[in-house]
């Protein structure tokens, strides 16, 4: 049934907007989702005419609208106001142009407020929005924020109190769009509709799970951000420990957002807080120097622009959390994420323990890989025989990956999370006590870092990463199963290391 919305961006001037949010919009207008009883409201400093912010849309979704008639449709639902977020009169204008264009499109009081800006902002949006009379109770009323969400657990905290004043939890929709990408939905299904591998999902089976988000690219245009960030803030705190909670999640009773979000809870709420010493050695980080692959040299990260001379900030970052459940207790979840490494890709590989040999000879371990981007699907790594007279082991992986059309087809996460959104569906958002557990953790290891406790690891561009973080891997008699530089090395493309 298409939603009855009005829609305010804060930020409606920025790249993500147009790179994604317009898109996504646009992608539910197509499939039926928003048909004419919505509209947009931007807002930015940027003193933008209403035709103008039009043709920003209408060129953000040129790729995907059938024909120009149907894009110039769209976008005359956009309407855009300058705004100065500070500044309460602002809101009264924004009040004023909310309750023409909610009467004008009958949006029945529904508002869905998506704050695209720094996240200092956040919080003095929401309390105008609230002392305004903008959030005044009529329909539903909720609010999307982009990440970081606190810079540590102490900002994390005072922007959740300051968000609280104007909107309860249940109206707060932390996003992190790697919940809406297609592979991490389809773990779900694999492991709850699976008994094959729901039955043997412990640490009785499992010796370790691996994620990798690698890029890349370096920090392009993020710098600004980027060096007073880094890995672990950027990429660690959220994504990775997204992840990790589905993988490491107690099955729910139903796949009803409630019971998903308490299981996934349980998984922050038991993360083990390690001994100082135990942080050290079990928490790496490392930043590029310059390199080249595949004939392209790289500069490194200290001669980028705009970074701080002398910066310690971090663009690798790896380690290995544990789970204190009944389930996986002791069973390691190693990290690595990094800028400027071999090959762009998210990838899980949950490698299972080995068996007794009876045979004599050699095989391998069994490893399931989740591939979540650029491609998609999941491959199982097992043994078999090799055809012949003896009886010789061979490794066979078993295969599956979306195919190009069902993946042009399949929503996009901003597609996905937007409609959840409209839907009242917060499964896929982050829940406060969620962040809260993950800032608990990674507060300690930034303190480890930011006093220069342990070393800033180097690695060349083009590498996956620093010594230390194989080296960590071998500390615990193991080793990571994705290795692209292998090819570059044998290839001649990658320096030796």
């Amino acid at each position: 049934m298409p939603a009855n919305v009005l829609f305010t961006f804060f930020g409606a001037s920025g790249d993500l907007a147009k790179r994604k949010l317009y898109p996504a919009l646009f992608r539910l207008y197509k499939s039926g989702h928003l048909t004419e009883n919505f509209a947009v409201i931007g807002t930015a400093r940027r003193p933008w005419s209403k035709a103008y912010f039009e043709e920003v849309v209408i060129e953000s979704i040129t790729d995907l609208a059938d024909s120009p008639r149907q894009a110039s449709e769209f976008a005359s639902h956009f309407y855009y106001q300058s705004h100065d977020v500070n500044d309460t009169e602002h809101y009264q204008a924004l009040k004023d142009l909310q309750n023409e264009l909610g009467q004008k499109y009958q949006t029945n009081h529904n508002k869905i407020f998506f704050l695209s800006m720094a996240p200092e902002f956040f919080g003095t949006i929401a309390k105008n929005l609230k002392s305004e009379g903008i959030v005044d109770g009529q329909g539903f009323e909720r609010l999307i924020i982009e990440k970081p969400f606190g810079t540590d657990l102490e900002t994390a905290e005072q922007l959740n109190q300051d968000l609280a004043e104007a909107f309860e939890e249940n109206q707060i929709y932390r996003i992190d769009h790697y919940l809406g990408k297609e592979m991490v939905q389809n773990i779900f299904a694999v492991r709850f509709a699976n008994p094959i591998f729901e039955q043997i999902w412990s640490n009785q089976y499992i010796e370790n799970v691996q994620i990798t988000f690698s890029e890349s690219i370096g920090v392009e245009d993020r710098a600004g951000y980027y060096d007073t960030s880094g890995a672990l803030r950027d990429m660690v705190q959220n994504h990775t420990l997204q992840l990790l909670s589905i993988l490491a999640m107690d099955k729910p009773a139903s796949f009803d957002e409630t019971d998903i979000r308490e299981e996934k809870i349980k998984v922050f709420e038991n993360l083990r807080l390690e001994d100082e010493d135990s942080l050290k050695q079990h928490f790496v980080r490392g930043q590029y120097t310059a390199g080249s692959i595949n004939n392209k040299d790289f500069v490194g990260y200290l001669d980028e622009p705009n970074i701080a001379e002398n910066s310690q900030t971090e663009t690798f970052a790896a380690g290995a959390f544990f789970v204190d459940t009944d389930r996986f207790k002791d069973v390691p979840f190693f990290f690595r994420t990094g800028k400027r490494m071999t090959e762009k890709g998210t990838r899980v590989n949950i490698i299972f323990k080995k068996t007794d040999n009876i045979f004599g000879q050699a095989f391998d371990r069994n490893v399931l890989t989740i591939y979540i981007q650029p491609t998609e699907g999941f491959s199982l790594h097992i043994n078999g025989k090799k055809v012949g007279t003896d009886f010789k082991m061979t490794p066979v992986d078993l295969k599956f990956r979306h195919s190009a059309e069902n993946l042009v087809n399949s929503p996009e996460a901003y597609e996905k999370l937007m409609f959840d959104a409209l839907n009242g569906d917060s499964t896929n958002f982050s829940h406060w006590r969620e962040v809260k557990a993950s800032w608990r953790l990674i507060d300690r290891v930034i303190d480890l870092w930011k006093n220069n406790h342990v070393p800033l690891h180097t690695y060349p561009a083009g590498s996956m990463g620093p010594k230390a973080a194989f080296e960590l891997l071998e500390s615990f008699d193991t080793e990571w199963h994705w290795h692209p530089d292998d090819w570059y090395r044998e290839h001649g493309l990658l320096d030796q290391q």
